[in-house]
């Protein structure tokens, strides 16, 4: 019989040091959080050398295209680790069994319908993006050849997403970071390869990273099937226990919903920005080399909010609510702690960091500006993104959905529509609407928070 902990690899996150827990497991997500990001970092720098703006803006700003996907299967996949996490932490070995192979089945029927949808929407989306602004025409075939051949090969990167998300929800964030290695360094070779020799532009970095997932992909299904804790697929074992598909997808779809429609929003975004004053070409290549660097400043906060999701998710499923919350408030702590350093670090460095992706002077000039004032906001999102991920750990998932998408869609969208009509059309107004997202947001899930009956969703308290 499969053990409920491997002492080697599992943590139980019920016991012992709260900062020891939480900063033993965030440390690995983040240096793998780093390598993931090396993904479309290298993309983005390899194409960026090649002087080719337009191919460089296109894979660039495809990235809300993307994620209407990506946030969709992750908010189910977040679902299936807080269930896990919780049948983990009350040391329920059937039920952690039952829902890690539903969610391995649901990810296989999903995989199939992702890639069909995502090559269906892809023009439509681009023509959302790019507005039929004629400027920004040369971008278009870029980001379509980009979006079909990453789309086509998703599989990959879903298959890894949920069975690094089985093994977090078990204390093993080791394992996930070792296979991002090894993945990441398989892109940065095939990128230089596909570009640089084949001359292949868009397509070939998107390739490379279809190929790179396909490897996590392998690497993690290897681990489950050979593992000997309680995570341990069986191929006999892989259905759907319709239950256990209520439980994943009542915590998991609020925050599918959020992060699909936050990403679509942010496909409007991005054609304010492509139709804000200057050059599209340059406005978006300039956007592109700032969320480079924006995915570096959020890592630690990101990282330690993955802790606080399964910290909170294993003590409420012990029921020791005290101890969720201290580590709520540790995890909030650490993670502005580690903000605030980045936050200088980038402050100092912004014109050297603007120049790293693309040395156009054209496109550096909006990346430093970019950089120089919306950096100070990420303290917002140690608020909004630490407290929400606790919120989703206890099994609370509707409240931080509603809460984001009143921010980030609703509020941001109203903001973009008042300031480009009778503001200003700049970029830097227009982008700013992220920091004034950020701020609402970080009010709002602070307030929910203190007001809220924390962990009365968990999952043995809904049975």
């Amino acid at each position: 019989m499969a053990r409920l902990v491997s002492k080697q690899k599992d943590v139980d996150m019920t016991v012992g040091s709260i900062s020891g827990n939480i900063i033993k497991f965030a440390l690995p997500l983040l240096a793998g959080n780093l390598f993931q990001q090396l993904y479309n970092m290298v993309d983005t720098w390899v194409i960026g050398q090649t002087e080719n703006n337009a191919a460089y803006a296109a894979v660039g700003s495809v990235g809300p295209i993307v994620n209407m996907l990506i946030g969709t299967f992750m908010g189910l996949s977040s679902g299936a680790g807080v269930v896990i996490s919780q049948y983990y932490g009350a040391k329920d070995e059937k039920n952690v069994r039952a829902s890690v192979h539903t969610s391995m089945a649901l990810t296989f029927i999903l995989a199939a319908v992702f890639t069909v949808v995502g090559i269906l929407i892809t023009p439509f989306t681009l023509d959302i993006m790019l507005k039929g602004n004629e400027d920004a025409a040369a971008i278009y075939p870029h980001a379509r050849e980009y979006l079909s051949i990453y789309f086509g090969g998703i599989v990959g990167l879903l298959i890894y997403n949920m069975g690094s998300g089985i093994l977090r929800a078990v204390g093993d964030s080791r394992r996930p970071f070792y296979f991002l290695v090894v993945s990441a360094c398989t892109n940065i070779v095939l990128d230089l390869l596909f570009v640089n020799v084949f001359g292949m532009a868009a397509g070939g970095v998107a390739l490379a990273t279809v190929i790179s997932q396909a490897l996590s992909a392998v690497l993690v299904m290897i681990t489950l099937l050979r593992t000997t804790s309680v995570i341990k697929l069986a191929w006999k074992e892989l259905k759907i226990k319709l239950s256990m598909l209520k439980s994943i997808v009542r915590i998991g779809f609020p925050a599918a919903i959020q992060m699909a429609l936050t990403a679509f929003s942010n496909v409007f975004v991005q054609s304010y920005i492509a139709g804000a004053n200057g050059t599209p070409e340059y406005l978006l290549s300039g956007w592109t080399s700032y969320t480079k660097i924006d995915q570096f400043i959020f890592l630690p906060i990101q990282s330690i909010s993955l802790s606080a999701t399964t910290f909170v998710g294993q003590n409420l499923g012990k029921n020791d609510v005290k101890r969720a919350k201290k580590g709520t408030v540790l995890s909030y702590l650490l993670a502005t702690g580690c903000t605030v350093v980045v936050i200088i670090l980038v402050m100092l460095f912004a014109p050297s960091l603007a120049a790293v992706f693309n040395p156009d002077k054209h496109v550096t000039f909006y990346a430093r500006m970019l950089l120089k004032y919306i950096t100070p906001f990420y303290v917002c999102c140690c608020v909004n993104q630490v407290f929400s991920a606790s919120l989703r750990g206890s099994g609370d998932t509707k409240a931080p959905m509603f809460i984001m998408l009143l921010s980030f869609v609703g509020f941001r969208q109203l903001y973009l529509y008042v300031v480009s009509h009778f503001i200003s059309n700049d970029i830097l107004p227009i982008a700013m609407s992220y920091p004034a997202g950020w701020f609402v947001c970080a009010v709002c899930t602070l307030l929910y928070y203190r007001l809220c009956k924390f962990g009365k969703y968990r999952v043995n308290a809904a049975e």
